[in-house]
């Protein structure tokens, strides 16, 4: 699943006109990176959710886009701005989205550029094979996010610890891998499909997993950007 919903408000005006998604950098469309990434790694289904200017996405993709001369996706949209009027956050999108999703499935947002990233079947495999409900990939805290959002002990949990409990914290890439299991009881109320529009934030849902010890995560130390102000989007041009 790709996240692609969200206004983008810090980016205005930049965004007035265009889903921040769909904003250039590097002489594509700043949502194709991830795209190209999850074709590479062996993904052929692919979810996206959408709301503000979503069908400009849509309408600029459409149900299969071709890279290279090859198809490389086939593309479902999850159209909230339609069906509900906005954006439903990251966990109501992601629980709307579940009757399209297999049990196990990646997550990754359309306006963060990591173009080293790889969508590893490896990792995928492990995972299925794992007990956790969720992997994540933290990042070395950007300037933005000094204190980071959580922990990571040595064996590879991550951790729900403050922000002033004197523990080392990293940053949410919002690169995970996830099981269905995660959005349903006891972790999640909302039922599959999200009929009645639910908005939910993802970070209190991981929490609650994080305590149970049922979440785990890696270190990824790679070229990241959370492209959340136009001066940002500007240093990568550059």
């Amino acid at each position: 699943m790709l996240l692609a919903a969200g206004r983008g408000e810090r980016m205005r005006p930049l965004t007035d006109h265009t889903p921040k998604p769909l904003l250039p950098v590097r002489g594509k469309p700043l949502m194709q990176w991830p795209m190209e990434a999850l074709a590479a790694g062996g993904v052929t289904r692919l979810v996206v959710n959408t709301a503000w200017l979503g069908e400009q996405i849509s309408s600029h993709f459409g149900p299969q886009p071709a890279w290279g001369g090859r198809e490389a996706l086939s593309i479902s949209y999850s159209d909230e701005g339609r069906d509900f009027g906005g954006a439903l956050e990251t966990a109501g999108g992601i629980v709307r989205a579940l009757p399209l999703l297999e049990d196990v499935f990646w997550v990754a947002a359309g306006d963060v550029f990591a173009p080293d990233f790889r969508f590893d079947p490896a990792a995928l495999a492990r995972f299925r094979a794992g007990d956790a409900l969720a992997h994540l990939w933290l990042v070395p805290n950007p300037a933005h996010n000094p204190k980071g959002d959580f922990g990571l002990d040595e064996d590879g949990r991550a951790r729900n610890v403050p922000a002033d409990a004197g523990v080392p914290r990293h940053t949410f890439s919002t690169i995970g891998l996830y099981r269905a299991a995660l959005f349903a009881p006891p972790y999640c109320g909302i039922p599959a499909g999200n009929p009645e529009g639910v908005k939910a934030a993802l970070a209190p849902i991981l929490r609650a997993a994080m305590d149970d010890g049922r979440v785990t995560a890696e270190l990824y130390t790679g070229g990241w950007t959370d492209v959340g102000t136009p001066e940002r989007l500007a240093q990568l041009q550059r």
